[in-house]
């Protein structure tokens, strides 16, 4: 997240939220999607992580960015921390650990965001090889510890280090080791809302198999496929997971609501100045709970659109909804997640179809999947097959609704298709990328350098 909002509309009931969501509902025909990555920065000298001081260091990349795209700059206090479109297109942030985020704009179409990714990644590389700077498209960092991880200046991410430990064992290794790819969708209605988070709660983990893309953590292989997706496991149980309540009958705007109310804040935001609400709940904190600590502050709709921000389920409603599940993975695999996800949503009939699939699937079979395809990613059984015959069933639907979409791109003459190739290559194979950068490391003696090289984006 590149900027932290600030809203003081005071918050009047429940109902105010519910309408904050609903007010995300679009025409079919404004439908957008934003695609966001995240990249690890190293050292190409020496393979070392990137600190964020220095005259090579992710303070001045950004800097070096700024004057070459003219994007407003982002600080918290003296540090700049991110860059924004000022003509309200994407923005530019930096993850716990020193992660290149690039937040895109909402864009008509998947060759639109396959273009805005060629720019960013022509941009950044013109000012990151002067510095000898170089970005690994994993979903974890392979090589280097949680101690030697740097730590970016930004305030926000102090509050959320210190509280991980006491809700989880990997939260740390979340914020500072891992990288995602993800896309924000757009639906029309509520139905067409609980549709499509069903849709893709249920098919998240298949996701997460195809884009498995992290085997490696500390410099050798950690036993999993998406060590990313392991470690988001046991991260916070109150704020991430399968969202169960999305499949029972009444589920709505009103019932994500409910369920974010009581889960704990991170911090409130006043100023500039973050103050550490741990422990305390949304539901708390409209009732009063910080009168004492915080005189004067009361709920205002800049700290529910920060709360809501702060939640992590496989599937996130805002005012869109967000895929979570996928590692980050090179530019092919960036472009072909929204692919996947536009092909299953945006067409009538291809949602249809994708609701069918998993209408019948448990609450347990669901959790079964999430559980175990982090270790075995598409060789994961599922009923009488496998989640890589799953796959390759969901990817037909996606397909036929990218093609029935009819989105042609003027300079190829291709549909959004297209970009579903590098999927369809790796069930054919049933190797995901993470298997085949195992056997490269295997084979060349264990060369963990070597892992980041082959990942460079």
């Amino acid at each position: 997240m590149a900027r932290d909002t600030l809203d003081d509309r005071r918050i009047d009931s429940r109902d105010t939220l519910v309408e904050w969501i609903a007010a995300g509902c679009k025409p079919r025909e404004t439908w957008r999607l934003g695609t966001e990555h995240e990249k690890f920065p190293f050292r190409r000298a020496d393979h070392g992580p990137v600190p964020y001081e220095g005259a090579a260091g992710i303070g001045r990349l950004l800097e070096n960015l700024e004057a070459r795209i003219g994007w407003e700059a982002i600080h918290d206090g003296a540090a700049i921390i991110g860059l924004a479109d000022p003509h309200g297109g994407g923005a530019i942030s930096l993850e716990p650990g020193g992660q290149f985020e690039l937040s895109g704009a909402p864009l008509a179409d998947v060759h639109a965001t396959a273009a805005e990714l060629a720019r960013h990644l022509a941009d950044v590389g013109a000012v990151a090889e002067p510095l000898g700077i170089g970005f690994s498209a994993l979903g974890t960092s392979p090589k280097w510890t949680l101690a030697e991880t740097p730590v970016m200046p930004k305030s926000r991410y102090r509050i959320m280090a210190n509280y991980m430990p006491k809700v989880g064992t990997r939260g740390r290794d979340m914020m500072f080791r891992t990288s995602t790819v993800q896309v924000n969708l757009d639906f029309a209605s509520e139905a067409d809302m609980v549709a499509k988070m069903r849709v893709g709660l249920a098919l998240q983990p298949i996701a997460t198999a195809l884009f498995a893309a992290s085997p490696f953590l500390d410099g050798r292989p950690s036993g999993f496929l998406s060590t990313r997706s392991e470690i988001w496991r046991d991260t916070d149980r109150h704020r991430t997971g399968m969202l169960p309540r999305a499949f029972e009958a009444d589920f709505g705007f009103a019932s994500y609501v409910e369920w974010a109310l009581d889960v704990p804040m991170y911090f409130v935001k006043r100023g500039e100045t973050y103050h550490d609400v741990t422990g305390t709940t949304f539901r708390q904190f409209m009732a009063g709970a910080l009168a004492e600590r915080l005189p004067g502050v009361v709920a205002e709709m800049g700290d529910w659109v920060n709360h809501v921000g702060t939640l992590f389920p496989e599937v996130r409603l805002k005012r869109y909804i967000e895929m979570r599940g996928a590692d980050c993975g090179p530019a092919a695999h960036v472009a072909a997640l929204p692919a996947l996800w536009v092909g299953l949503l945006y067409d009538p009939q291809a949602l249809e179809a994708a609701s069918q699939l998993v209408a019948d699937w448990t609450a347990e079979e669901r959790q079964a999947l999430r559980d175990r395809v982090p270790a075995t990613a598409l060789a994961t059984p599922f009923r009488d097959r496998s989640v890589r015959e799953v796959a390759r069933e969901v990817l037909a639907i996606a397909r036929a609704g990218l093609v029935a979409r009819g989105r042609i791109d003027p300079a190829s003459g291709h549909d959004e298709s297209r970009f579903l190739d590098p999927l369809d290559e790796i069930v054919a194979s049933g190797k995901t990328l993470a298997e085949r950068l195992l056997a490269d490391f295997h084979a060349h003696g264990g060369a963990i350098d070597r892992v980041l090289d082959a990942t460079r984006m």
